[in-house]
């Protein structure tokens, strides 16, 4: 089984050559890298092509409307049979994470697999630890989604649900996680471990501006999907206290 990772990057030069080493050094070897570069100024573009690379890489730059519209082009040159996403700030927990993924979809009826994330700050220190849990449909009216930077989905969810719809700016993994898992009514495979460790400061995690963007964006991908409405995103945020609540336990950690 082919494994397709997609990864959006604009100016990473700094955060990628930790991106580009967590999957170098996995030993899962049936995985490709799809690269989808939005312009790079700095440098970003020569590591790529200077990187001494253990699984297949191809690199595209071109202008983008944006994330979602970067990711689509990504996913759309995938070979894949499954097909997930990077983020060129993120890492893969270890050198492991694609050969379990890989286990889990040899259940044919598996559609797509997920499983839990770390949230790292500047220093590299676990701020937050998502640990997502078994899935059961009745938790989604409350909240609960699995950790988008886990989730690896086989192609043919994406050719039959829609892929991400680039009208979002910050919520467009939300809206095409409630299309294929809520109204798709895709069977969900859990890997209980860490798979990604995430840096802290994407839009999505910070405190900022993005934070009211993203509560307006969730609300309209719950409406759109007939999936809750203001008190499915209240719940789906408090969820988030609970990650931090291991870390208070181990201050250490």
């Amino acid at each position: 089984m082919m494994i397709s990772i997609v990864m959006p990057v604009l100016n990473r030069a700094s955060s990628l050559p930790d991106a580009l080493g967590s999957i170098d050094q996995q030993t899962y070897e049936k995985a490709e890298l799809v690269v989808q570069d939005g312009g790079s100024t700095d440098g970003t573009l020569k590591l790529l092509f200077d990187r001494k690379n253990s699984h297949p890489m191809r690199v595209q730059s071109a202008h983008d409307g944006g994330l979602y519209d970067a990711i689509n082009k990504g996913v759309a040159r995938c070979h894949g049979d499954v097909i997930g996403l990077l983020s060129s700030d993120d890492m893969l927990a270890d050198d492991q994470v694609l050969a379990d993924i890989a286990r889990a979809f040899r259940d044919p009826s598996i559609d797509a697999i997920y499983g839990d994330l770390q949230i790292l700050s500047a220093s590299g220190r676990v701020i937050r630890h998502w640990r997502a849990g078994p899935f059961s449909r009745r938790r989604l009216s409350w909240g609960w989604m699995p950790p988008h930077p886990t989730l690896y989905v086989r192609r043919s969810v994406i050719e039959r649900f829609g892929a991400y719809d680039s009208a979002y700016r910050i919520a467009g993994d939300y809206d095409a996680m409630l299309r294929w898992i809520g109204a798709g009514e895709i069977k969900l495979g859990y890997v209980p471990r860490v798979l990604v460790k995430m840096r802290h400061g994407g839009v999505s995690t910070n405190l900022g501006a993005g934070l009211l963007t993203k509560a307006r964006e969730d609300y309209r991908a719950l409406r759109a999907n007939q999936a809750g409405g203001a008190g499915t995103l209240l719940a789906k945020n408090l969820r988030k206290l609970g990650q931090f609540a291991p870390l208070l336990r181990n201050p250490g950690h």
